[in-house]
């Protein structure tokens, strides 16, 4: 999610007026937790759900923020009732919940998931994340990705976005975790261009 001016967003022609007031107060009130001035854009939006059908439902979001990604999944065919979105920011929650009134909007910290039973099991294939990684300490980071695959099934996969240079998971949270992170592609018309990663079990041949 560095320095938190690496993950600063650039607005697109598709982003409302009052979606950007809603980021940029937030990212005002607390920058290093919003580390964004506007939403994401459709163009990454698309990039990050590309490999998400309706066979990976249900679907974990976190950070959804105004719900670019969110608006993907469904364009991706996803079921609004399979959509389980964690969103730390109250304003924010208020408002998915009136746009998304089928999905299932909790207002939490996304480090605590493994606390909370959000799933019997590991029905989960996919993860998609918006949070600004970079920002967090790497406790943190740990925290958050170690929960994500806690709902995971072993085919799933968490996608992450990042305008820094590298995946925004570190390499050590990486190996202690199992895992292994893939760039997959990115959105070469933002300034400055994101990349997307895809994160999943190692595999052990």
């Amino acid at each position: 999610m560095a320095e938190p001016s690496a993950e600063l967003r650039l607005t697109d022609p598709g982003t409302s007026c009052a979606d950007f007031s809603r980021f940029f107060r937030a990212w005002v009130t607390n920058p290093l937790r919003v580390a964004a001035v506007a939403p994401s854009s459709n163009a990454l939006a698309r990039v990050m759900t590309r490999e998400i059908s309706p066979a990976h439902g249900p679907v974990l979001e976190l950070g959804p923020g105004t719900g670019v990604f969110t608006r993907a999944l469904l364009a991706r065919g996803i079921a609004e009732s399979d959509l389980t979105l964690i969103e730390f920011g109250a304003d924010f929650a208020r408002m998915l919940e009136n746009r998304f009134p089928r999905a299932r909007v909790l207002s939490m910290d996304a480090a605590h998931l493994a606390r909370h039973a959000l799933y019997q099991g590991s029905p989960v294939g996919a993860v998609v994340s918006g949070l600004p990684l970079l920002s967090m300490p790497q406790d943190t980071v740990a925290d958050i990705v170690a929960g994500a695959f806690h709902y995971l099934r072993p085919s799933g996969a968490f996608y992450q976005f990042t305008y820094g240079p590298r995946c925004p998971i570190p390499r050590t949270v990486l190996a202690e975790l199992g895992l292994q992170a893939e760039r997959i592609g990115g959105a070469f018309w933002n300034l400055p261009p994101a990349a997307v990663y895809r994160v999943t079990r190692a595999r052990h041949f």
